[in-house]
């Protein structure tokens, strides 16, 4: 049975409306003013809120806010109840996050009909949600095996010519041999943990709650950390003197995880140095403006093509023939969605065989 909490401080719109929903079969909650209203919204939970504007101790406007404000009803679908002097302050209402609006008197037809509206409403955002969880499965499922496949069968073929060339393996084979295993390990790892952080952003972009949370942690002096990892980075291809880091700017803090930053960083700056060559520079400049932190990463590699980075705009990385190229971009398709969870920016300046520049903006912590 559905719950509807009506909010009015009018007593017979209060019985009028309740008797008639209840005759619908409605499970329905009352509150007589503002503040009433919200304590009862945070308790019970409704599946809709049917709220009057002018009212005493918090008006309909305030009532809203709170509503929205608070992630345990966030989305809760709410219809003003509204005379007819309130029109004109109607729209304030809707740009707040009202649903929806029914001018008073209203009839019987038209509170169910609006009421419907809304269940019609969430039943097709329920579908929409569920109908990209399920295609990002099936192309996780369909994607990974393949991926695991090509990075096992390097592993197992190390391993066989350590066993069939027992006899003639030098230390220094063994040696070689094992720096491969561990290379295959890592990508294979770097594999896993990149669809896994995929699934994770789909399902953060469509809960505001797990949205709300990740925009409540920070990084403190990420200069510092953008050139530590900037440094490990350009050592684990050996390409430490290829690095180029410009611009220091003073202590601030940015309004994204320490865990996040790291990973947004870590996956553009990876993507310059694997698909440029050695002895071409990797360069990185930062600075801060009022808003951002403005962070530019350029290579002087293979480029990509306008269709390579029209894929990554979409986020359509989940194609198989992309994939299996290992992904130029697959690290810059997770990076961009990381930072737009963040109300950030991220753009890509790139042509064939002349380089890649990706540009990022992160918001400072207010």
């Amino acid at each position: 049975m559905k719950k509807i909490l009506v909010i009015d401080d009018a007593d017979f719109i209060l019985e009028s409306t309740s008797t008639l929903l209840m005759f619908e079969g409605y499970e329905v909650h009352t509150a007589s003013d503002g503040e009433a209203g919200v304590t009862a919204a945070c308790q019970l939970k409704p599946d809709l809120i049917l709220c009057d504007i002018s009212m005493p101790k918090l008006d309909g406007y305030g009532v809203l806010k709170q509503i929205r404000s608070n992630p345990e009803t966030s989305l809760t679908p709410f219809i003003f109840l509204t005379a007819f002097t309130e029109r004109a302050n109607m729209r304030a209402g809707m740009d707040g996050g009202a649903d929806d609006y029914l001018m008073k008197p209203f009839t019987r037809d038209e509170l169910l009909k609006a009421i419907d509206a809304q269940w019609q409403k969430h039943k097709l955002i329920e579908k929409q949600v569920q109908e990209k969880v399920e295609e990002v499965s099936r192309n996780v499922t369909y994607a990974l095996p393949h991926e695991f496949r090509t990075v096992l069968n390097e592993v197992m073929n190390s391993a066989k010519l350590l066993i069939n060339g027992a006899e003639l393996v030098t230390p220094e084979d063994i040696r070689e041999t094992g720096e491969d295993i561990i290379k295959s390990a890592n990508r294979l790892l770097k594999i896993t943990e990149n669809f896994l952080m995929y699934i994770r952003i789909q399902s953060i972009a469509t809960n505001p709650e797990q949205k709300r949370q990740l925009r409540n942690s920070y990084t403190e002096e990420p200069a510092s950390c953008l050139n530590d990892i900037a440094e490990l980075i350009a050592h684990r291809h050996d390409r430490r003197k290829d690095l180029l880091i410009v611009g220091n700017p003073e202590l601030f803090s940015i309004e994204v995880s320490t865990e996040i930053f790291h990973k947004i960083i870590e996956e553009i700056i990876d993507n310059a140095f694997r698909f440029s060559q050695p002895n071409n520079p990797v360069t990185i400049t930062s600075k801060i403006n009022e808003e951002y932190y403005c962070i530019e990463i350029e290579d002087k590699g293979i480029g990509m093509s306008e269709t390579q980075i029209s894929s990554i705009a979409a986020l359509a990385q989940f194609e198989r023939k992309i994939i299996e190229q290992q992904g130029i971009g697959f690290g810059l398709v997770i990076a961009k969605k990381l930072v737009e969870l963040h109300d950030g920016q991220f753009s890509i300046e790139s042509q064939l065989n002349n380089g890649t520049k990706v540009s990022i903006k992160l918001p400072l912590k207010k």
